[in-house]
C-alpha cells in the first residue's frame, strides 16, 4: 500500500488551488442531465473555499477535436453553482491571458471554472508546454477526479509533477475504499463478476483469481464457463470461441486456491422481453431453444451463503438481464443480501461499473453499500490490477503487502 497526500496536510488559505474534477456529465438540451459527479466533487470544492483557498476548477467534457461551443463547460457552471449554493465564475479558456486575468481577480473563497481542458490538444498528449501553462495558474494541485485517473493527461497527471499534489475528498474516499477491498482487505474476500462477455473482462478475471478467495460468476459470461464444463446453454449469449480461455481461468483459480462459484440453476425463456414466459431449470437441463437470462433460486442461495462467510465484497456486473423483469430477481436478491450484511457491519462491500451502479440503484441498495464507484473505466482498470497514473502521482510512501490470507 502507498500513502498519499490529502487536504489534511496543506494550508489552503490564500492559495490558488487547481482542482481537477470530473464534470464530464451527460447534457440534454443545454443542461446537465445527471449531476452525480458534480455532487461528489461538491464537498471538496466547498472545503477548499471555506478554508480560504481560491478554487480553480479544471475538467474536460466529451472528446472535442478543438474548441467546440457544444462541449463548453459554461452550461455546467449553472449546475455547479446550484449544487454548491454559491456563485461560480467562468473563464472562456483554461490557459492564456483570459484564464490568467480571471485567476488574478479571485479573492479568498472564490470559485472559478475554466473552459474545457480538451479544447487544447496538449491536454491528452500531456504536453509539457501545456502543463506549464496550467501550472502557472496555481500554487497547488488537487486531484478529485478518480474517474479520469487512468489517463495520464496534463490536468490529471502532468500537474502532479509541477505543483505540490494532493487528493481531494472524493479521490481520497475512492482510493481508501478500493485499497480496503483488494490491497489490504479483511479475508475471506469475495468477488462477484457479471456482465455479458468474458472477452471484455479477461484482465479483470486474471487479476481477481490471484487476489480473492471466492469468485462468483454470473450474467452472460457465466454461460461461457458453463459451456466449458460441457453444460448445455441453448441459444444463450455465450462466447464459444472463448471456451478454452474459460477453462484456463478455472484451472488458474484452482491452482491459486480461489473458489469459483458458477450457477447451478437458471431462469430461461424463449425470448428476451419483459415478463416473457419463463421457467427455472438445472444448468444440466437447458433446452436447445432456451435463453439463460438469470441465475435461479438455488444459485441465489449459494451466492448469498458465500457472502455470509465473506468479510469483503467486490462487485462488478449484474448476475442476469436485470433490465427486464423477471430477469432482475437474482441480481436484486443477492444485492439485498449484501446490503443487509453491510448494514450489520459484517461485510465491506465495494461495487462499480456502469451496469453495476444501475443494477444496485434498481435494487434500491446502492446507498447501503460501503462504497459504490461511478468511475467507470478507472474502476475497471483498478480491478484489472493496472497502475492509475492520476493516483500514482499522489503517492508518497510505498510498502508491499500480501494479497491473500495465509
Amino acid at each position: 500500500m502507498c500513502a498519499f497526500r490529502t487536504l489534511d496536510q496543506v494550508d489552503l488559505k490564500g492559495r490558488r488551488v487547481l482542482l481537477r474534477v470530473d464534470f464530464n456529465v451527460p447534457m440534454q438540451n443545454g443542461a446537465v442531465a445527471d449531476a452525480t459527479r458534480i455532487e461528489r466533487a461538491a464537498p471538496t470544492i466547498a472545503e477548499i473555499a471555506d478554508k480560504g483557498g481560491k478554487v480553480i476548477l479544471l475538467s474536460h467534457l466529451g472528446r472535442p477535436q478543438g474548441p467546440d461551443p457544444k462541449q463548453s463547460l459554461e452550461p455546467v457552471v449553472d449546475a455547479v453553482s446550484r449544487i454548491l449554493a454559491r456563485p461560480v465564475g467562468f473563464a472562456p479558456d483554461c490557459i492564456g491571458p483570459k484564464a490568467e486575468a480571471a485567476v488574478r481577480s479571485l479573492q479568498e473563497g472564490d470559485i472559478l471554472c475554466l473552459e474545457n481542458t480538451r479544447f487544447h490538444r496538449g491536454e491528452e498528449k500531456n504536453d509539457p508546454a501545456f502543463v506549464t501553462a496550467l501550472a502557472k495558474l496555481g500554487d497547488i494541485w488537487v486531484n478529485d477526479a478518480f474517474s479520469a485517473a487512468h489517463r495520464a493527461h496534463a490536468s490529471t497527471e502532468g500537474l502532479g509533477h509541477r505543483l505540490p499534489a494532493y487528493a481531494g475528498r472524493a479521490m481520497q474516499a475512492e482510493i481508501e475504499a478500493l485499497e480496503s477491498a483488494l490491497e489490504a482487505p479483511q479475508h475471506p474476500v469475495a468477488a462477484i463478476v457479471g456482465g455479458a462477455k468474458i472477452s471484455t473482462k479477461l484482465a479483470m478475471l486474471g487479476n481477481l483469481v490471484g487476489k480473492v478467495d471466492i469468485l462468483v460468476v454470473g450474467g452472460g459470461m457465466a454461460n461461457t464457463f458453463l459451456a466449458a464444463e460441457g453444460k448445455p446453454v441453448g441459444r444463450s449469449l455465450a462466447e464459444h470461441d472463448r471456451v478454452a480461455t474459460a477453462r484456463e481461468i478455472m484451472d488458474r483459480a484452482a491452482a491459486e486456491g480461489c473458489e469459483m462459484v458458477l450457477p447451478v440453476d437458471a431462469v430461461v425463456a424463449q425470448e428476451f422481453a419483459a415478463h416473457a414466459p419463463s421457467r427455472v431449470v438445472s444448468v444440466d437441463a437447458v433446452g436447445d431453444r432456451d435463453l439463460i437470462l438469470d441465475i435461479g433460486p438455488r444459485s441465489v442461495e449459494h451466492a448469498v451463503s458465500v457472502l455470509a462467510r465473506a468479510k469483503t465484497l467486490v462487485w462488478n456486473g449484474p448476475l442476469g438481464a436485470f433490465e427486464a423483469e423477471p430477469f432482475d430477481t437474482g441480481t436484486i436478491e443477492v444485492a439485498e443480501a449484501a446490503a443487509e450484511l453491510t448494514d450489520a457491519g459484517k461485510l465491506v462491500s465495494v461495487a462499480g461499473g456502469g451496469d453495476t451502479v444501475a443494477a444496485l440503484n434498481a435494487a434500491g441498495v446502492a446507498e447501503r453499500f460501503s462504497y459504490v464507484s461511478t468511475a467507470g473505466g478507472a474502476f475497471l482498470e483498478w480491478l484489472e490490477g493496472k497502475t492509475l497514473p492520476g493516483v500514482e502521482v499522489l503517492k508518497v510512501v510505498c510498502s508491499t503487502n500480501s494479497t491473500r490470507a495465509e
